[in-house]
């Protein structure tokens, strides 16, 4: 009885050190910034903000729908989720055979991502806020320029499988986040921005397929392919679907 009370008492502790662990947040000095599609003169300022050191793990989402049923798996609204919702979990409140608890949640939509970060009092990142932050390599805020953090990024993109791995498994950046690439992409709260409809007259000189062959119109930097990818991906996804190498993570603001 007492070394069931032990493992019982070691298995808390290490449960509530994981949660804390995968909780933590770090803030983020505010700055200026130039975005794929910008120039000089389109600066974009970000203030300070907090963000989660890690993405949102499986244990965490697992709560989460325990909580808040209207997110399990047999009850999400088809408005809300596709098929691919949590598809590999086997069933409402238990992960696949081959799931870790401390892998990034993955296969959920944007709705379900929001809402989550809502329900902690928080939010998702805006794009401009996850592309500042996921500039910074290890030393650095800002290693675009850096021909070998692109080509890490490049490689990560062609390597199968790393949704599997468990969150904290990539470097440090300069702001102290991991995992922000070389694990799973990541939703933001405005995904689709960089869209132009063409839908109205004052977007006739713009390009509304700037995620297919002719997304270099506008960039400031052509040689960030890295860049390139992200935004193809986000300019091909609806709030609905959901992805297997697709995550998220939360930032919340700073009240000054």
């Amino acid at each position: 009885m007492k070394t069931v009370l032990r493992l019982t008492i070691c298995l808390l502790i290490f449960s509530m050190n994981t949660a804390n662990c995968q909780s933590k947040m770090v803030t983020i000095k505010g700055g200026t910034y130039i975005p794929l599609y910008g120039r000089d003169s389109m600066q974009v300022t970000i203030t300070d903000f907090q963000m989660d050191v890690y993405p949102i793990t499986n244990a965490q989402y697992l709560e989460f729908v325990k909580k808040y049923p209207k997110w399990k798996r047999s009850q999400v609204k088809k408005l809300f989720a596709d098929d691919n919702y949590l598809i590999n979990w086997k069933s409402d409140t238990s992960l696949g055979d081959n799931q870790s608890l401390n892998a990034p949640i993955t296969n959920v939509s944007w709705f379900a991502a929001n809402d989550y970060c809502e329900c902690q009092g928080k939010r998702l990142p805006t794009v401009d806020e996850w592309e500042y932050v996921a500039m910074a390599n290890e030393t650095m805020p800002d290693a675009r320029t850096l021909e070998t953090f692109n080509e890490y990024i490049l490689g990560w993109y062609e390597k199968p499988k790393t949704f599997n791995n468990d969150i904290g498994s990539t470097f440090k950046n300069y702001w102290n986040v991991y995992d922000l690439h070389g694990l799973v992409w990541e939703w933001t709260s405005d995904f689709n921005s960089v869209l132009i409809s063409g839908e109205s007259r004052k977007d006739v000189d713009k390009d509304s397929n700037l995620f297919c062959g002719s997304a270099a119109v506008g960039a400031t930097d052509l040689m960030n392919y890295a860049a390139f990818m992200r935004y193809a991906i986000r300019g091909s996804l609806k709030a609905k679907y959901s992805m297997k190498n697709l995550g998220f993570r939360c930032v919340q603001d700073i009240n000054k």
